[in-house]
């Protein structure tokens, strides 16, 4: 989903994965096709397949052994376009906590147990099973993050034409979506069975959110939890060391551990009150604690931003 890594069930994987094989294609192409001209890639799958059905590989070692049937193109190119074709794992550990280690991948088919979706050298999952995945998966994101606009799915998703999904569980009997008025009367889609709206006055907690998360990402209008226009920051690495924060619902600020563990800085980019400083401080206390070590001295920290 969006070309990056997820953690699912086995059944959402077996559920979904051919939905998104259209935007892997397109990513494909855009990021190297112009590296794989001449190259079969139904032959490349079915080489890749052999490669990748036992054994883990990273993709500077599947490049390596792809690379003596096509001498002639870059092997990192061929590697990640056998990652895009097939449906994979990421097998674990890629990295434990603290280090960090290359990525391998393996069949899906082979880690688990038989079960994959369709693969290139397969028959394709049929319409009707990819129409099905596809109304599971808006009412899957409505349920976590709508009420929303059909943008706002296609946005976080990846996917297209995914209006002519919501008509179709608007329209069916019960109906399995309503429409909602979101602010200054925007059309928005909710689950027909959602509970009420909070209370507006409702307080939000602040919440200490990782690195890259989901929640930044989930809209084509961000201004719902970003009200201005700082970027979602991906920084490298595997994380768990860092995030965003949000302030009665909003990013407001950026966290981050320090290397000892014992200090965590709050850059906080718009102004934070008494009130909110305290319950802050309070959040990242209880932070510390999970991500310290026992006996380690705690020390909480606000940082005035630089940008």
């Amino acid at each position: 989903m969006r070309n990056t890594v997820h953690l699912v069930a086995a059944e959402d994987y077996i559920r979904f994965r051919s939905l998104f094989q259209p935007p892997m294609d397109r990513a494909l192409s855009g990021a190297f096709g112009g590296r794989l001209s001449g190259v079969d890639l139904d032959e490349l799958a079915a080489v890749a397949t052999g490669l990748l059905s036992g054994t883990p590989l990273t993709r500077g070692e599947l490049g390596r052994a792809l690379a003596p049937r096509w001498p002639d193109h870059d092997p990192a190119a061929l590697a990640y376009a056998a990652s895009h074709q097939l449906p994979l794992v990421q097998v674990p550990p890629r990295g434990l906590w603290r280090q960090s280690g290359p990525a391998a991948f393996v069949l899906a088919s082979a880690w688990l147990g038989g079960r994959s979706a369709a693969a290139p050298s397969s028959p394709r999952a049929t319409a009707p099973d990819l129409a099905a995945a596809a109304g599971e998966l808006v009412l899957r994101y409505l349920a976590a993050y709508g009420p929303a606009t059909v943008a706002d799915i296609q946005a976080w998703s990846g996917l297209t034409r995914l209006r002519e999904v919501t008509e179709r569980l608007s329209a069916r009997s019960p109906a399995r979506l309503r429409p909602r008025a979101g602010p200054g009367g925007a059309p928005l889609l909710d689950l027909a069975d959602a509970p009420p709206d909070p209370d507006p006055d409702s307080p939000a907690p602040p919440r200490f959110l990782p690195e890259y998360d989901n929640l930044l990402l989930s809209y084509a209008e961000r201004s719902r939890v970003i009200p201005h226009r700082r970027p979602v920051p991906l920084p490298p690495g595997h994380g768990a060391t860092g995030g965003t924060l949000l302030v009665d619902g909003f990013w407001q600020a950026d966290w981050k551990i320090s290397k000892d563990r014992g200090v965590l800085e709050i850059r906080p980019f718009a102004a934070l009150g008494a009130a909110d400083r305290a319950a802050i401080t309070a959040g990242a206390e209880r932070l510390l604690d999970f991500a310290g070590p026992a006996g380690t001295a705690r020390d909480v920290r606000f940082v005035p931003d630089g940008n």
